[in-house]
């Protein structure tokens, strides 16, 4: 088992910091996962590889996937602050925080207000509504909700105008946000060179993604593109924005729908980051619904553009979709999701190919050992085509069949 350098940092750090909240007015909660793996025969995106699943042929057999800690300081009756910090093993120790910001939040007696200002997550999924962003009902994420904890986070304001159901003597709760932020400018660069990816690591603030080396980036119009993006880079100057609504039937049914801009320059270089801006945006709809008290339905789809260089020489549609059904009895839950993502070239770049198709097969078991205890297991079935593949003398199409054991420790 891997428990070095890093490793053995995050794990000492766990209880250090939940005795320091003790003396201030918040939470701290945190989670501990060591997962044994399948590796798959070929080296992970994560090291710059061709494979799409997160541990490849080098990563070891045994290891801390993840581990996190996430805080809340109340500062005042409607000011609070947050955090989450992160480790993950891949590709190197890394450690670091995938959210942090301030949330304004004062009592009302008809209609609620909510602010928050920092790094978040907005708030799409509906898949991931457990501590620090994780999922309650997979191990691996869907691609869709992958992409968003690689390449998508807010660095600025959003507002919430929310009018309770119970405070009205309504059926429905209704909320409207919107946000306004710089930075993300790079986000789309991993759809395009990459494709969409199942997983569970999420990108911490100010990391750098590497990606395998790209025959297209060796070309004149690409040469000054690094072979990695930092997603949460700000290029072009330029304000991005999101607006949202969320509706919630009876506490049964929960529909999110959200429009995504970056409002990107696609023109623009960091010539110091080698970082493009890439014009991105997106439509998101997600849905969940209660069948009974033990069991779920829950599906998203997205559908967007992302574009980059001069004259929008790399172009590419994007869509995805996942379709999830969780059911509980005892101290045990299973669940299982089928998916499909698709990256469709636009472009005229012949020497850029982009188009790329990911289906996704994923079953999970987990039991509840005891409050802070879980074990589980999961099998994932990956089907990936992507046309950039052939250029470096690779197959186009590639099958990974995953397994995984996880013991989860949360406090």
């Amino acid at each position: 088992m891997d428990i070095k350098n890093g490793t053995v940092w995050a794990l000492c750090l766990l209880p250090c910091l939940a005795y320091q909240a003790s003396a201030f007015e918040g939470q701290l909660h945190g989670t501990v996962e060591i997962s044994a793996h399948e590796r798959s025969e070929q080296t992970s995106w994560t090291a710059g590889g061709w494979g799409m699943s997160r541990f490849g042929k080098h990563s070891d057999g045994l290891n801390v996937s993840r581990a996190t800690l996430e805080g809340r300081l109340d500062l005042s009756s409607a000011w609070s602050g947050h955090a989450v910090a992160q480790y993950v093993p891949d590709p190197s120790h890394k450690l670091g925080f995938t959210e942090a910001y301030l949330s304004y939040q004062p009592l009302a007696k008809r209609y609620q207000f909510r602010s928050r200002i920092g790094a978040f997550y907005p708030r799409m999924s509906l898949e991931n509504p457990a501590l620090a962003w994780s999922s309650p009902y997979t191990y691996q994420y869907s691609a869709l909700n992958a992409w968003i904890g690689e390449e998508v986070r807010t660095f600025g304001a959003e507002f919430e105008l929310k009018r309770p159901a119970r405070r009205f003597r309504s059926k429905y709760d209704v909320s409207f946000l919107g946000a306004i932020y710089k930075g993300n400018d790079p986000a789309g660069t991993l759809l395009a060179w990459r494709g969409f990816a199942p997983h569970d690591r999420q990108s911490v603030i100010n990391e750098r993604i590497q990606f395998a080396p790209l025959y297209a980036l060796m070309a004149p119009q690409l040469a000054q593109q690094g072979q990695f993006v930092e997603p949460f880079s700000e290029v072009d100057g330029r304000f991005g924005y999101y607006l949202g609504t969320h509706i919630e039937y009876l506490k049964q049914h929960t529909l999110r729908l959200y429009w995504y801009d970056n409002n990107g320059d696609p023109s623009v270089l960091n010539q110091n980051t080698r970082q493009y801006a890439w014009d991105t945006k997106f439509w998101s709809i997600a849905w969940r619904s209660k069948l009974s008290s033990q069991t779920q339905f829950i599906m998203q789809a997205m559908f967007g553009n992302t574009a980059m260089g001069e004259r929008r020489g790399v172009d590419n549609d994007f869509n995805s979709w996942f379709v999830m059904l969780s059911h509980t009895w005892q101290r045990y839950r299973i669940s299982t999701r089928l998916e499909q993502s698709k990256v469709i070239d636009k472009d005229v770049w012949q020497f850029d190919p982009n188009a790329s198709q990911t289906n996704a097969v994923t079953v999970n078991l987990k039991k509840q050992l005891s409050t802070h205890w879980q074990v589980g297991a999961e099998w994932q079935y990956l089907d990936t085509q992507a046309s950039f593949r052939p250029p470096v003398g690779r197959d186009e199409n590639t099958y990974e069949n995953l397994w995984r054991l996880t013991t989860k420790y949360q406090f």
